[in-house]
């Protein structure tokens, strides 16, 4: 695999160049490229099956690419003699689905992996664990087992445990999509937050409006490339290709400019 381009910025984090990767016959990623900086937020759009999830779960090296690079802080993490457990500790992923561990306080949730993979007294996890569930409105909820709380808290802990890792990268798969609407807002503050203190964030999301607000550049994905990107007000207000516009007209994002090209 070939070295990092020479436009690579110093403060690039993370850069994905050529990545394929398919599933029996269906090619799902097929070439992609894309670069984050430190403190960029980059919002993901796109139907469903455009590659968004699996893109991630390669990064997170949850999938093994077929072909491409993707260099993290300068290194090639395809390299098959990496620690994905060390790629893992600073590169954050949270799901859809929230996947914590029932059996779990929300406290325990979020200390578990700072005490078993960074070797964190339970003292000081638990300190920090605190912190942060008292950042994100759930300090009373500490004690709590998730099927105790609201999906809204349940996503926000999922949040609270990735971030106690204090990862150089949060990834994050439609975490809105399976919430009530009205708890759609707490969860999308909380992301507002970590943009305000720099946290470099790559989202999955069908929330256009977010994206818009939150968003440095926003990627719209098709066929598992990048078929557009650029500021917010670009893409989600002037789109240049006729895919992005059929799309977004029918996500209801609010866009009212030309229709598709015809001819």
């Amino acid at each position: 695999m070939s070295e990092p381009s020479a436009e690579t910025t110093p403060q690039s984090i993370l850069r994905l160049e050529g990545v394929r990767k398919h599933f029996g016959a269906n090619e799902v990623l097929r070439g992609f490229d894309l670069e984050v900086a430190e403190h960029d937020v980059i919002c993901l759009i796109g139907a469903s099956g455009s590659g968004k999830s699996t893109l991630l779960r390669c990064i997170n090296l949850l999938e093994t690419v077929d072909d491409g690079a993707i260099w993290f802080d300068g290194r090639d993490i395809c390299d098959p003699r990496v620690d994905a457990d060390e790629v893992r500790r600073e590169i954050g992923l949270v799901f859809q689905a929230y996947n914590l561990f029932p059996h779990l306080s929300a406290l325990d949730n979020v200390t578990l992996a700072p005490r078993k993979l960074l070797g964190r007294s339970r003292a000081d996890a638990e300190a920090e664990a605190h912190e942060l569930l008292g950042r994100f409105g759930l300090a009373d909820k500490a004690r709590s087992h998730p099927d105790s709380l609201s999906g809204g808290q349940q996503q926000r802990v999922a949040l609270v445990r990735a971030l106690a890792m204090r990862p150089r990268l949060l990834m994050l798969d439609e975490i809105t999509s399976a919430l009530d609407p009205e708890l759609v807002g707490e969860v999308l503050d909380a992301i507002k937050e970590l943009k305000a203190e720099g946290m470099a964030i790559l989202m999955a999301t069908h929330e256009m409006a977010f994206a818009r607000d939150v968003a440095d550049r926003v990627a719209f994905l098709a066929d598992g490339r990048v078929l557009e990107e650029g500021p917010p007000s670009a893409v989600l207000d002037a789109p240049a290709h006729d895919r992005t516009v059929t799309f977004l007209r029918r996500v209801g994002s609010g866009y009212s400019g030309p229709g598709p090209h015809i001819g």
